[in-house]
C-alpha cells in the first residue's frame, strides 16, 4: 500500500498551503489533526495517522486523554501535547464567549459551553452554577469527580458552596461518560434530595442539566423536578 506523503501533494492541496490560501474553514477534520501533528510518524504521513486518530469521530478525539508525557494512541509526546492544548484552547474560548453578565433564561444559554468542557471526560464530574436573584452567573465550580459509571456526592457540599457565594439559585450539571444524557434512577433521586435541602435553606436548584455527546438533558425541562 502506498503511503500518501505531504511532500507528494499537490502544492494547492498540502493542508498548510491550504489553510493559508483559503483559511481554516476550508480544511477536513483530518487536515487540521494534520497540521497540529506538524508531521508523520514511521510508516505514515501525518495525513494517514490523522485519519487513524479520527476513526471514531471529533468527539471521541477530544474525549481521550492526552496528557502524561509518554506515547500515547500512537503519538509522541510532542504531538500529544499540541492536540491536548488545542482541544483545551477552544474549551476556554467557548467559556468565555458564553460567559455574560445577562441572565440565565434557558439552559440552551450554558449547555453548550459546559457539553464543550466536561462531555469528554472518560470520568463523571459534577458542578454547579450560582446564580444572583437575577439570575445573573456569579460562579461556576466543578464539585466532584466520580468513578466511570457514578458519583457519590453530599447536597449539603453544594449547597454551602451556593451559601459560601451567596447564590439564590443554583443549576447543577454532570456528564456521563457514555455519551448518553438519559437520566438515571441514581439522577432523579440526587435531583429530587437537592431541591428539598435547597427549600430548607432558601436556595432554589432551578434544573439539572445531564450532558452527553454533543446533547444533553434538562431535569426541569422533562419534568423531572
Amino acid at each position: 500500500m502506498s503511503r500518501t506523503l505531504i511532500a507528494d501533494l499537490p502544492f494547492d492541496e498540502r493542508p498548510r498551503e491550504r489553510l493559508a490560501l483559503h483559511g481554516a474553514t476550508s480544511l477536513s477534520d483530518s487536515e487540521l489533526v494534520a497540521i497540529l501533528l506538524g508531521s508523520g510518524v514511521r510508516g505514515r504521513s501525518a495525513i494517514e495517522l490523522a485519519r487513524d486518530l479520527l476513526a471514531d469521530g471529533l468527539g471521541a478525539l477530544a474525549r481521550r486523554e492526552w496528557t502524561g508525557g509518554k506515547k500515547s494512541h500512537g503519538v509522541g509526546p510532542a504531538k500529544a501535547a499540541r492536540i491536548a492544548a488545542a482541544l483545551e484552547i477552544g474549551r476556554r474560548l467557548t467559556t468565555q464567549v458564553d460567559r455574560t453578565s445577562d441572565p440565565v433564561r434557558s439552559p440552551d444559554a450554558i449547555a453548550p459551553s459546559l457539553i464543550a468542557r466536561y462531555a469528554h471526560h472518560v470520568q463523571e464530574r459534577l458542578g454547579a452554577i450560582f446564580l444572583d436573584s437575577k439570575n445573573r452567573i456569579i460562579r461556576e465550580r466543578e464539585i466532584y469527580v466520580g468513578t466511570l459509571n457514578s458519583t457519590t456526592v453530599s447536597t449539603r457540599d453544594v449547597l454551602r458552596y451556593a451559601l459560601d457565594d451567596h447564590a439564590a439559585t443554583v443549576i447543577i450539571f454532570h456528564n456521563h461518560p457514555s455519551g448518553d444524557p438519559s437520566p438515571s434512577a441514581e439522577d432523579l433521586m440526587f435531583t429530587r434530595k437537592m431541591v428539598e435541602a435547597g427549600k430548607l435553606l432558601g436556595v432554589e436548584v432551578a434544573d439539572h442539566l445531564i450532558l452527553g455527546a454533543n446533547r444533553f438533558v434538562s431535569l426541569r425541562q422533562r419534568g423531572a423536578m
